[in-house]
């Protein structure tokens, strides 16, 4: 017979231990975790619900908490009130203490917020391999999450993958938000880079849920990319909300009814994904009034996100886009974007032969029709053709040059139409290497200066 090592042992009694235990008295472990923006340990303390959510996988949601930052709080709860909170709705708790230090704070603390989301992605933090790498999220000191915001029903006919799918999921969002602020809070809105779609188990032969909700998948998001601009947000005063990508299909499939197989390979089409992209604003700015924000909201989009959550910021009534989701009578407007490398004028594909757009320049005629006889369609699928006049709020773009070739293309485009337009627009250029995120502290003070100014 096999030696059953004495650690598991000791694993199935604290998990049983913990199980007897009330939500108010959740089981606690302490411990230090190395903070690279302090450069030093902090102490944490770990919190298990009594009835703990789970992902599809059978992960644990969880909750790192940053508690006692080096600024003041936005939300006026304890943060004993906000972790038992926490804990109802069954998030596991791991609480970081910053213990007031002066450099936890904005934009310093994203070093820590880019380590966190690592370490979750690897299955090894502060002693935890279990957390959800689809849902779990770094929330400040004050701040609640509402998940899973229903936000537009898809149409399966769209993209037709798969097969089975016939009956439209809803689109969702989750919402983080300092419970009782001080004052009005303005918020972040991004659409994920990673895709949530229906999944059909072939031995099963029914629909799943395996990859709903992936919109904060962690190896195609904030640790694929070490991308804290969103979680970072809380510390300069703001709160943020992440919506699902709006083509619902995996990024590399979908076709048009009686269309080719892999006809949308690597892009979206609209008017699906810009109705999609105003119901969401709908949605948050309704959901912000019942959570105390300011109804003020600003777009962050990076690659495919930055193409759909560009659709935001024109002025053009496009009737087709409008009168689609939940909130109708509610703006869809929003005060700000800040919009990272992405495809924001299809007809300008064809500007420069192997630049990195290949795929676009070989497919997109098999959903549009070729470029020449159906520019006016192609026009629409873009957010430049949305951008109408100077009432289209203020942007702040970024790219590499060292990005795929293309993308630098699409954002001169965009300037140049912004620039016709006198609307105020930023651009910050070659802060890091290849298709990524600002991670310096310089850049990030950019962009949340950008961010506040236009917001608050």
């Amino acid at each position: 017979m096999p030696i059953i090592p004495l650690r598991y042992f000791l694993q199935i009694a604290f998990t049983f231990v913990c199980f007897l235990k009330t939500q108010q008295a959740s089981c606690r472990q302490a411990g230090q975790w190395v903070s690279q923006t302090l450069n030093s340990p902090i102490n944490f303390t770990i919190q298990h619900p009594a009835f703990p959510l789970k992902d599809s996988d059978g992960n644990f949601l969880t909750i790192v908490y940053l508690i006692n930052p080096g600024f003041e709080k936005t939300g006026s709860n304890t943060t004993k009130e906000d972790v038992t909170w926490l804990l109802e709705q069954g998030y596991r708790v791991v609480t970081l203490d910053y213990n007031s230090h002066s450099k936890a704070r904005s934009p310093h603390i994203n070093k820590d917020i880019i380590a966190i989301n690592d370490a979750l992605a690897a299955s090894d933090f502060c002693g935890l391999a279990d957390c959800s790498i689809m849902q779990s999220y770094v929330l400040f000191d004050g701040y609640r999450i509402d998940r899973n915001v229903a936000y537009f029903k898809d149409d399966p006919s769209v993209y037709n993958y798969p097969e089975q799918y016939t009956d439209g999921d809803s689109l969702r969002m989750d919402i983080i938000y300092p419970a009782n602020p001080n004052g009005p809070v303005p918020t972040i809105l991004s659409f994920s880079y990673s895709n949530s779609f229906a999944t059909f188990d072939e031995e099963k032969g029914v629909l799943t849920a395996a990859n709903h909700n992936k919109r904060t998948f962690l190896p195609y998001t904030f640790a694929g990319f070490d991308d804290s601009i969103l979680e970072g947000a809380p510390a300069a005063g703001m709160a943020w909300a992440i919506a699902d990508h709006p083509k619902y299909c995996p990024w590399g499939s979908g076709q048009p009814s009686n269309g080719k197989n892999e006809t949308y390979k690597s892009y979206q089409t609209n008017p699906d994904a810009a109705q999609k992209v105003k119901a969401a604003i709908r949605t948050l700015r309704a959901k912000g009034t019942e959570l105390g924000l300011s109804g003020k909201i600003g777009i962050y989009g990076f690659s495919r996100g930055s193409t759909a959550g560009a659709l935001a910021i024109g002025d053009r009534l496009v009737p087709a886009f409008e009168n689609a989701g939940w909130y109708r009578e509610i703006s869809d407007a929003v005060q700000a974007a800040v919009l990272g490398p992405g495809v924001f004028d299809y007809t300008q594909i064809y500007r420069h032969q192997n630049d990195g757009d290949e795929t676009l320049e070989s497919r997109c005629p098999w959903a549009w029709g070729n470029l020449a006889e159906n520019r006016e369609k192609w026009k629409t699928m873009g957010a430049a053709y949305l951008i109408k006049s100077s009432a289209t709020p203020p942007v702040f773009l970024f790219y590499n040059t060292s990005d795929a070739p293309y993308y630098a293309d699409q954002t001169t485009v965009l300037t140049q139409k912004l620039d016709s337009l006198h609307i105020p627009h930023f651009i910050l250029k070659d802060y890091g290497c290849g298709h990524s995120v600002p991670k310096r502290t310089q850049d990030l003070r950019l962009i949340y200066r950008f961010l506040e100014e236009n917001l608050k």
